[in-house]
């Protein structure tokens, strides 16, 4: 049974072609392009109502030169909410619940926000490390620790988003295997639970969508402290 719970977490590979690399690249053919016309379709209206409203809300506390971010955090979030929906359709694969993708996409945005703070503004970088009016006793240990709380960033945005993926997903794959076995047996009893199976997938699309925002909005903040 712990085999099977976990086997939807390991990439699958087919004809010699590991599918993870397919899933990646798949948000990029699904999501519409914008053309020449200057009447779009629904979804491409939809879709750029989003963008302006998510780039309007995590900006908003950002200075004018982190705005140069703009492109690349929404790009970011549309990536990031189609893969996590794209995993809850059947028979797929979900690459945001692997850590080391995860990582992938933390670690190089995260560095990118340290190195243009100890370029633009290495006293104030620094000064991070060391809260104001810390006891002289206390520096060395302060120090360490907010070095260490630095450097765990990127970890913390991996696993946040990899554990909320993998526990929704297992609990999915759990209330779904009681009602295939409830339904020939008590269907008093697995009708109740298919609709709690059919509320937890609708809480579990909310989910993908503010885990990809809350991914993004943290990575916004780090750029925040360095602008």
């Amino acid at each position: 049974l712990a085999l099977s719970l976990f086997d939807q977490f390991e990439s699958p590979v087919y004809w010699g072609i590991p599918l993870i690399v397919v899933a990646l690249v798949l948000p990029a053919l699904i999501l519409p392009s914008p053309t020449p016309r200057w009447l779009e379709n629904r979804l491409l209206a939809v879709q750029n109502w989003f963008i302006g409203q998510f780039t309007h809300q995590v900006f908003l506390p950002v200075n004018s030169p982190g705005h140069k971010w703009a492109l690349i955090l929404a790009s970011l979030m549309l990536y990031l909410t189609t893969l996590n929906m794209l995993g809850l359709l059947p028979y797929t694969f979900t690459p945001t619940a692997q850590l080391s993708i995860n990582l992938a996409l933390a670690f190089p945005l995260w560095l990118a926000t340290v190195l243009i703070g100890l370029r633009n503004q290495p006293t104030l970088a620094f000064g991070h490390l060391l809260p104001e009016g810390t006891p002289t006793p206390l520096i060395p240990v302060l120090i360490i620790i907010e070095t260490i709380s630095l450097f765990i960033r990127p970890v913390a945005l991996s696993v946040r988003l990899t554990a909320n993926l993998t526990a929704g997903h297992l609990l999915i794959h759990l209330i779904a295997m009681a009602v295939a076995v409830l339904l020939p047996l008590m269907p008093a009893v697995a009708v109740p639970t298919a609709i709690l199976l059919l509320l937890l997938m609708l809480l579990e699309i909310a989910v993908a969508v503010i885990q990809a925002y809350v991914f993004v909005l943290l990575l916004s903040l780090y750029l925040q402290e360095n602008v």
